[in-house]
């Protein structure tokens, strides 16, 4: 299983945001397959935040074709999204962790705009040279 591009840069970030990893990556059964998601984590101070628990699915969108990544993207976020929800643990909130530029030029955009809002997408905006969440997006 290959790692995102940016995949130690998001983990950096969560943490240095106050989060704890506790999976990388995530395993779940989904029926007859197992599926990995990137990262799980913890609040780590889980009285001030009250235990929220994460997954986080990390795209570089490095690739060559923005709207192709976005579809498989969403595919994925999807099929993970399912797969929490049937699994021992369906309080865990999934997200999809975007570079700010992607986010910048194409996914505050339509069609993306619409996309994301109709399925629901949570986002985690980050910046992989500065290894920080820029913005979170329910």
């Amino acid at each position: 299983m290959a790692k995102d591009l940016f995949h130690n840069n998001v983990k950096i970030a969560l943490e240095k945001d106050g989060w704890k990893i506790t999976h990388d990556p995530y395993q779940l059964r989904y029926g007859m397959v197992d599926v990995y998601i990137d990262l799980a984590a913890e609040e780590a101070i889980a009285a001030e935040k009250g235990g929220r628990k994460i997954a986080v699915e990390v795209k570089s969108f490095a690739g060559g074709s923005t709207i192709s990544e976005f579809h498989t993207a969403l595919g994925q976020f999807l099929n993970y999204r399912i797969a929490i929800e049937v699994s021992n643990e369906p309080e865990r909130v999934l997200y999809l962790a975007v570079p700010t530029d992607t986010y910048q030029m194409f996914l505050r955009f339509e069609p993306a705009k619409t996309v994301i809002k109709r399925y629901e997408v949570r986002l985690i905006i980050y910046s992989p040279n500065n290894e920080v969440i820029d913005k979170w997006i329910e």
